[in-house]
């Protein structure tokens, strides 16, 4: 309903809307440093927390809904504080920051449950903090007609990190013999360099509009924005967390224990490969087509480790199915979202968004702990394969 007054603010004169911006190149590259740095860790967490520690499936969902959800309240705090300051930048720089100094908690945690929480809460605030902005200086930086394709473009940078962070980290605990302090250590490495070049080399786009906006209700009130959030929150309830599924495949495909921090490999390297295609392709078939197509995909990935069917070959085709599900979710849906939401309040609509897909994942993330105890494994991710084709349905009426 904005689209005919939301100016493409930010593109320099004379360049063409289908090209992609210097900014967002450098917010891809940025998140590539950042997501090495993330997903080093991310990739020994589940391996390190089930076969090191031994929490059970209850455990385990708490920490991952923690993973989802600590981003939740900080996103609409980062996207309100860079539309009202109108420094997006600066407020991601804040958040990115934050990040990179959490890395140095997990060693001083030791074998603390609840000390691992607390870090992973403070470095997932972190990206809360610093989500919204970034990705409302991508829609600043873009024409409303190519946001797909900057998505996507950004995405398969940002997953070009989330493929080399685990190979790092593979390497490193290979070659240290499950030194897990040298992996935090070059973690927040690498989070300080992305600091770097975001601080240096990633100029912030010019927008149009200089009032500074309070927190308005506005945004509920609207009813395309509403929806979005309402569905978005639903399907996100009835998603299991990344670190389940990726446990679930090991167990249920028999695999060795070894390979749970290779595992996220594929569905990145399926991410990497297929984001900016699909973001193209969004931009012309609709994009809320598109992001309920990848919740589809993710369906049958489910049905597949619920059906237990053993090998390698099987455990690549749910990581194939997840990284395609996450090309067409991620980037897709806030190229959705932005051109419904006034640039004077843009950081804090898509943040509103965020937010609403974050605390319901993380409730699922727990529900699915609470079901997967009491049914076990396989039996949970047929009622969650369900469950979600339900959701879909109710996302695809109008």
């Amino acid at each position: 309903m904005y689209v005919s007054s939301v100016p493409s603010s930010g593109l320099p004169a004379g360049r063409s809307a289908q090209a992609v911006s210097r900014t967002v190149i450098g917010l891809g590259v940025v998140s590539l440093i950042t997501d090495m740095s993330a997903e080093m860790v991310t990739a020994v967490l589940p391996l390190y927390l089930v076969y090191g520690l031994g929490v059970g499936y209850l455990q385990l969902g708490a920490i991952d809904g923690l993973y989802t959800g600590a981003t939740a309240v900080l996103r609409l705090v980062g996207g309100h504080l860079a539309d009202r300051l109108r420094r997006p930048k600066a407020v991601a720089l804040a958040g990115y920051g934050l990040s990179a100094v959490a890395k140095l908690g997990f060693p001083l945690a030791g074998p603390s449950v609840a000390g691992i929480g607390l870090v992973i809460g403070v470095d997932r605030a972190g990206k809360g903090v610093r989500t919204g902005p970034r990705d409302a200086m991508i829609t600043l930086a873009t024409a409303p007609d190519a946001l797909g394709r900057a998505f996507g473009v950004h995405r398969a940078l940002d997953t070009a990190g989330a493929l080399l962070g685990p190979l790092l980290a593979f390497g490193l605990l290979s070659v240290l013999f499950m030194d897990y302090t040298a992996v935090f250590a070059v973690s927040f490495c690498l989070g300080a360099v992305a600091v770097v070049v975001l601080a240096v080399f990633v100029r912030a786009p010019r927008g149009t509009v200089t009032a500074r906006p309070a927190l308005s209700w506005w945004l509920v009130r609207d009813r395309a924005v509403r929806r979005v959030c309402l569905i978005g929150a639903l399907l996100g309830v009835c998603t299991v967390g990344d670190m389940f599924l990726f446990v679930g495949v090991q167990r249920t495909a028999g695999l060795p224990a070894g390979v749970l921090p290779l595992l996220p490999l594929a569905t990145a390297l399926t991410f990497m490969v297929a984001a900016a295609p699909v973001g193209r392709l969004a931009d012309k078939v609709g994009r809320w087509r598109v992001f309920l197509a990848g919740h589809a995909v993710l369906v049958v990935a489910y049905l597949v480790v619920a059906a237990s069917w053993q090998g390698w070959a099987i455990a690549a085709l749910v990581s194939l199915a997840h990284g395609v599900f996450y090309a067409c979710t991620d980037g897709v849906l806030m190229a959705f979202v932005g051109p419904l939401v006034p640039e004077a309040v843009r950081a804090t609509g898509l943040a509103l968004v965020q937010t609403a897909q974050a605390v319901a994942r993380a409730a699922g993330a727990v529900l699915f702990g609470v079901v997967a105890t009491g049914l076990s494994l396989a039996p949970a991710f047929c009622v969650y394969a369900v469950v979600l084709a339900g959701a879909i349905l109710i996302g695809a009426r109008r």
